[in-house]
């Protein structure tokens, strides 16, 4: 029963007017940037796509930015093979959060932290934020970035694991390439592999949030949806 109605909820959600959704999915990925943008400042091992992003960026001479269009690209191929929608918030996502992140560490909004229990709060604090980000802007129904439509595509295929595991997975993995090109890991880094599904899974449950149940626009949907809502509003 539960489930049913948090089913009803999001489709509910995924109808409401443009504006609206749009204002939720920009919120969504504005967080998401805060959020990654902590974890790297808090200095005590770089969560793993901030490792996976800043390892190749080390590697390259590329930005940290940079990085992240061009790996969401890749992935945004890989979740088309698994037939996953991709819409006007995967776009969005694959664009703005690197530049976002690019942003923040121009304009030093948070000092590098140099001590250890401050840089946890902060980890976490990122974490946290990265979570509700999710439900923001998948909840905007748009389609998720690249990297949250995997795990949503992943979700759908082994409906009897976990959502944590599955994202805690994932995010092990491309530690792992992330470490090997030289990026810090640290205490943090464990931490945050082993926090984040647990903190997904978590603030999910406490904004009932079920995210395989969100009706997701594609990008041709999204363009008819707006067009007959204009429509609509000039009569």
């Amino acid at each position: 029963m539960e489930i049913q109605e948090n089913r009803v909820q999001e489709k509910t959600q995924t109808r409401a007017g443009y504006p609206q959704r749009i204002a939720r999915l920009l919120l969504g990925l504005v967080l998401f940037s805060i959020g990654s943008y902590l974890t790297i400042q808090a200095n005590i091992g770089l969560a793993p796509w901030e490792a996976f992003s800043m390892g190749v960026s080390t590697a390259t001479g590329t930005s940290y930015g940079n990085i992240l269009v061009l790996s969401g690209f890749v992935i945004l191929l890989i979740d088309i093979v698994l037939k996953e929608k991709i819409g006007f918030g995967t776009v969005l996502d694959m664009l703005l959060i690197g530049k976002f992140v690019d942003l923040w560490r121009w304009m030093e909004l948070v000092p590098m932290m140099d001590r250890f229990l401050p840089g946890l709060g902060l980890l976490l604090l990122g974490q946290v934020c990265i979570c509700v980000a999710s439900c923001f802007y998948i909840g905007a129904g748009f389609s998720c970035g690249p990297r949250d439509a995997l795990m949503v595509a992943l979700g759908k295929r082994f409906p009897k694991t976990p959502i944590g595991l599955i994202r805690g997975l994932i995010e092990g993995s491309v530690l792992l390439v992330g470490w090997l090109l030289g990026a810090k890991v640290g205490i943090g880094t464990v931490i945050a592999v082993f926090g984040i599904g647990f903190i997904l899974q978590l603030t999910f449950k406490l904004l009932r949030f079920d995210v395989t149940a969100v009706v997701q626009e594609d990008l041709l949907q999204t363009v008819r949806g707006m067009r007959k809502e204009i429509a609509a509003a000039e009569k």
